[in-house]
């Protein structure tokens, strides 16, 4: 049997957009990538209007508890995706995966909040994700 590629997803708090790219990549991936998330400073939960909007695409993440960032998850990963340019995450010993940053643009910035603000995130993220898995389960890449 064939190892599943891992992808970790990184952002401060482990809240939102990383939590929200954990649960939309296992949606898509059914069990095709294992997925994992942690932040650099993580919150006590994840936000509640972030997992609504999850939810509205089948995905879930009203489970999931904000995850430190542990130097293991960086060497055991085969992609490492930091969503935001908050986060801080540098190369370390052992690691073997390209560092890739996915600057999401906040709606906020356009006077939009709320749902419909996460929602068209969670859109970005999507869309990402997608091009991610595929590129992460091609043959032709493994």
């Amino acid at each position: 049997m064939t190892q599943r590629p891992t992808v970790l997803f990184v952002c401060v708090h482990n809240a939102g957009k990383s939590q929200m790219a954990a649960a939309i990549m296992r949606l898509m991936a059914g069990g095709l990538v294992e997925v994992r998330s942690a932040g650099t400073q993580p919150d006590p939960q994840v936000h509640d209007v972030s997992a609504e909007a999850v939810a509205e695409l089948g995905a879930d993440m009203s489970d999931q508890i904000p995850t430190r960032l542990q130097t293991a998850m960086l060497t055991d990963a085969d992609r490492v995706v930091i969503l935001g340019n908050e986060a801080r995450v540098a190369a370390v010993p052992g690691m073997h995966a390209p560092i890739d940053t996915w600057v999401i643009p906040d709606p906020a910035d356009r006077g939009i909040d709320g749902l419909e603000r996460v929602r068209l995130m969670r859109d970005d993220i999507a869309e990402r994700v997608r091009i991610l898995l595929s590129e992460m389960t091609d043959p032709a890449d493994q």
